[in-house]
């Protein structure tokens, strides 16, 4: 039916083709399952500098404004640059592009190599980096807001959007995410239980779900949320696509005699960890392998295994707590040539119990499992503890692992590669890519995004103490050059409408306002304006302002009306690698 022709008025035409289509094609002829929501087709800027502000759901269709989103999706001017390494902060003179190192990574040989922070709106960063990093980004791993509440007309960044709006929000900041990727590039997101099933769906519609490398599980609180309503949260879902499965291979883990700390209890002893002798699985019980089923004789004075029975020696037999005859991992010959190296014996609850001392090398190569535990061997492992040690303060409730984070970027990863997260947050991601560095375990290279004002206070000088800690690093910061922006900043941090009114004068001097706006009218009308609530003053001079201007755009930066400072023509110039 779908490929005969019709008369465009035929009723035949759509005979068996009511309904929605995703991508010009029905979602009967479509083979996977596919998410449909208000405004998909739109943009949804969501910017926002500090947790508390509020800010208007700004669409953009794009079909009906396609102009306006070519004009907010141009790549920005950058501001306020500074270079931060072990001796502190210094003025910013040029990006490095050492093209030993590109040439090494397969690279264009002008890509830059410096670590970079950025300031500012992430769709919009994201889309100012296409120039310079369209795919060569290696991993991409974010922690995204979670959207665990909230059902009102108004989003909150961090937590409370509704849904259709944090899909879009999601949708368009994955979708340009993707084209950022190397062709063996990979993608890891952070989720809660509120929007996995969600969150998943739309990456298997952007990344393809025959991409999807797996879930893992990140049990990050084994008690449990205990003021969750009904069951006490342990843990989150780390969604893991390739860009291309067919050209991605995972790191096998390799553990050091530390990291197996981590996993097993450890022997006080012979300092392995240990694994049980006796195995217990269904198809190891005696009458299946009578081979395996033999006493053991354990001497306690001197300490020593043996298959014979000596004065002072007890039998050991492979029988399991439940009274079941079970087997040994070994054959008779093998136990006598490792039983004095590889076998140990503990008193447990009046028994005694054979264990298999374990080596890191028994289990090098292991496969990523799909379950993770936050390591509590190590205080710094803890995302709180550790960021309070280095800032003297924690201002984030739930900051990733340190060690999860190592663990991401060492599978997924590899030397010299690039890693980006434009969630920014604390700035975990650049911490594990220094830490790995200051283990010997690969230098790579980060790019972070984040547009909380608490870029300054915490995630660069997070990033900062590390550095100086480890002796070695650094990192340019920039910003996108705020314009309509700066206004938007000025209207949410107004706490009267006297403050407002002086805004709106600024903003009739200075800001570009919406297009079809009649100032005169708004003058006229300015006595209405003061008999609606502050919130409610905000949302009208927030809707006056053109959204398309909310940074300055590349192509203005020789524009008067802009004043682009010398600096800032310089470091975007350099960046984009413009003449002057």
């Amino acid at each position: 039916m779908s490929k005969k022709n019709y008369l465009n008025d035929s009723y035949t035409q759509y005979k068996n083709k009511v309904g929605l289509t995703i991508g010009g094609k029905y979602l009967k002829q479509r083979n996977e399952v596919s998410l449909v929501w208000p405004f998909k087709d739109c943009i949804l800027e969501g910017g926002q500098s500090s947790e508390e502000q509020k800010r208007d759901e700004i669409f953009f269709n794009e079909i009906l404004a396609q102009d306006e989103i070519t004009q907010l999706l141009e790549s920005k001017v950058l501001t306020n640059p500074k270079v931060i390494n072990i001796h502190g902060e210094h003025n910013f003179s040029s990006f490095k592009r050492d093209s030993e190192l590109n040439q090494k990574r397969g690279l264009p040989e002008n890509t830059i190599t410096d670590n970079l922070i950025f300031k500012g709106n992430n769709l919009l960063t994201l889309h100012s980096l296409k120039k310079e990093f369209l795919g060569k980004i290696k991993l991409i791993y974010i922690d995204p807001p979670y959207n665990t509440g909230g059902s009102g007309d108004t989003f909150t960044y961090n937590n409370t959007f509704k849904r259709s709006s944090w899909l879009t929000f999601m949708k368009n900041r994955l979708e340009i995410a993707k084209l950022l990727l190397r062709k063996n590039g990979v993608i890891i997101a952070a989720i809660d239980d509120y929007e996995h099933h969600t969150l998943r769906t739309l990456m298997d519609e952007i990344f393809g779900g025959e991409n999807r490398l797996g879930t893992v599980v990140g049990v990050h609180n084994p008690r449990g949320r205990n003021d969750d309503k009904y069951f006490a949260t342990m843990h989150e879902y780390m969604l893991v696509y390739a860009k291309n499965i067919e050209l991605v291979k995972l790191k096998n883990f390799k553990f050091s005699e530390k990291d197996l700390k981590q996993f097993n209890k450890q022997d006080d002893i012979s300092n392995y960890a240990e694994t049980p002798y006796m195995r217990t699985g269904n198809n190891s019980n005696k009458h299946e392998r009578p081979n395996l089923y033999y006493p053991i004789y354990y001497n306690t004075v001197t300490d020593k295994l043996s298959l014979n029975s000596t004065e002072g020696s007890v039998e050991i037999l492979p029988i399991n707590n439940n009274g079941e005859e079970k087997t040994w991992r070994w054959g008779k010959k093998t136990f006598e040539t490792k039983c004095d190296t590889e076998l140990l014996v503990k008193k447990v609850k009046g028994h005694y119990k054979i264990y298999k001392k374990r080596r890191a090398s028994d289990i090098q190569g292991r496969k990523p499992r799909t379950v993770w535990y936050d390591s509590k061997y190590d205080a710094s492992s803890n995302g709180i503890m550790l960021l309070r040690s280095l800032l003297g303060r924690s201002e984030f409730s739930y900051p990733k692992s340190l060690y999860a984070v190592i663990d991401i970027i060492k599978i997924l990863s590899d030397d010299k590669d690039i890693i980006l997260d434009f969630f920014a947050g604390s700035g975990t991601t650049a911490h594990a890519v220094l830490q790995l560095k200051e283990d010997n375990e690969g230098e790579r290279q980060f790019i972070l995004c984040e547009q909380m004002n608490y870029v300054e206070t915490v995630t660069s000088k997070r990033v900062q103490k590390v550095i100086e800690q480890n002796n070695s690093g650094s990192f340019v910061y920039l910003e996108l050059k705020k314009y309509n922006q700066f206004f938007i900043d000025q209207i949410e941090d107004a706490k009267d409408t006297e403050t407002l009114l002086s805004t709106l004068e600024l903003m009739k001097d200075r800001s570009f306002l919406y297009y079809n706006l009649d100032i005169i009218k708004q003058h006229e009308r300015i006595e209405e304006f003061k008999a609606l609530s502050l919130n409610e003053q905000k949302k009208h001079l927030c809707e006056i302002l053109d959204k398309n201007q909310l940074y300055v755009n590349l192509s203005s930066l020789h524009d008067s009306d802009f004043e682009c400072t010398d600096l800032e023509k310089k470091v975007t110039q350099d960046f984009y690698q413009i003449e002057g």
